[in-house]
C-alpha cells in the first residue's frame, strides 16, 4: 500500500469518478441510517468536495500506475473533512494509515463523525480522538447528529 497526494491539478474526471464510486460503496456498507435517495442527494456534494478540498490523500493497493484506490482522506486546515475506505479493504489498516499520514502532513487533529455510525466512532476513539462537542444536524442541516472529535492535549 502507498499513499499519494492528489493535488488539485491531478483531480481529473476519471479520478473524481473513481473516488465518488468508492465513497458510495463505503457509505452503502457503513451508513445504514441513510436511504438510497439520501445517498443520491449527497453524491454531488461529495464530488464537489473531492474536487475542492485542499489536501486529498489516496491510499493505493500498489504502484500509482496500476493500482486501485483503497481509500481516501480529505483535510482542510487541521480538520479531517472526509475519510472513506473501500468495503473490501476495511480492517486492513487503510483508515489508520490515512489518518496517520494526514496528521503527519497537515497536523490534522479534528474530525466530525455521524453519531449513527458507531463503527466510525469506535475507530476514531481507538486512535485517541475524544468527543468535544455535538451537533443535532450535519453541516447541510440534515437531521443526522454529528460528533466533533479532537485528538491531543486539548481533546
Amino acid at each position: 500500500m502507498q499513499t499519494i497526494d492528489l493535488n488539485l491539478k491531478r483531480r481529473n474526471e476519471n479520478v473524481l469518478n473513481a473516488l465518488t464510486a468508492l465513497w458510495e460503496s463505503s457509505v452503502r456498507a457503513t451508513h445504514d441510517f441513510l436511504s438510497a435517495a439520501e445517498i443520491e442527494d449527497i453524491r454531488p456534494e461529495v464530488r464537489a468536495g473531492l474536487a475542492q478540498i485542499p489536501v486529498l490523500l489516496v491510499c493505493l493497493s500498489g504502484d500509482e500506475d496500476s493500482s486501485q484506490p483503497l481509500g481516501f482522506i480529505g483535510v482542510e486546515g487541521r480538520k479531517v473533512e472526509m475519510l472513506f475506505v473501500d468495503p473490501d479493504a476495511r480492517g486492513r489498516g487503510v483508515g489508520s494509515l490515512l489518518m496517520r499520514e494526514a496528521a503527519e502532513r497537515t497536523g490534522a487533529n479534528e474530525v466530525d463523525v455521524n453519531e449513527q455510525n458507531p463503527q466510525a466512532v469506535g475507530f476514531y476513539e481507538h486512535l485517541g480522538y475524544r468527543v468535544f462537542a455535538r451537533s443535532e444536524t450535519d453541516d447541510q442541516g440534515r437531521p443526522f447528529p454529528i460528533l466533533h472529535l479532537r485528538r491531543g492535549k486539548n481533546a
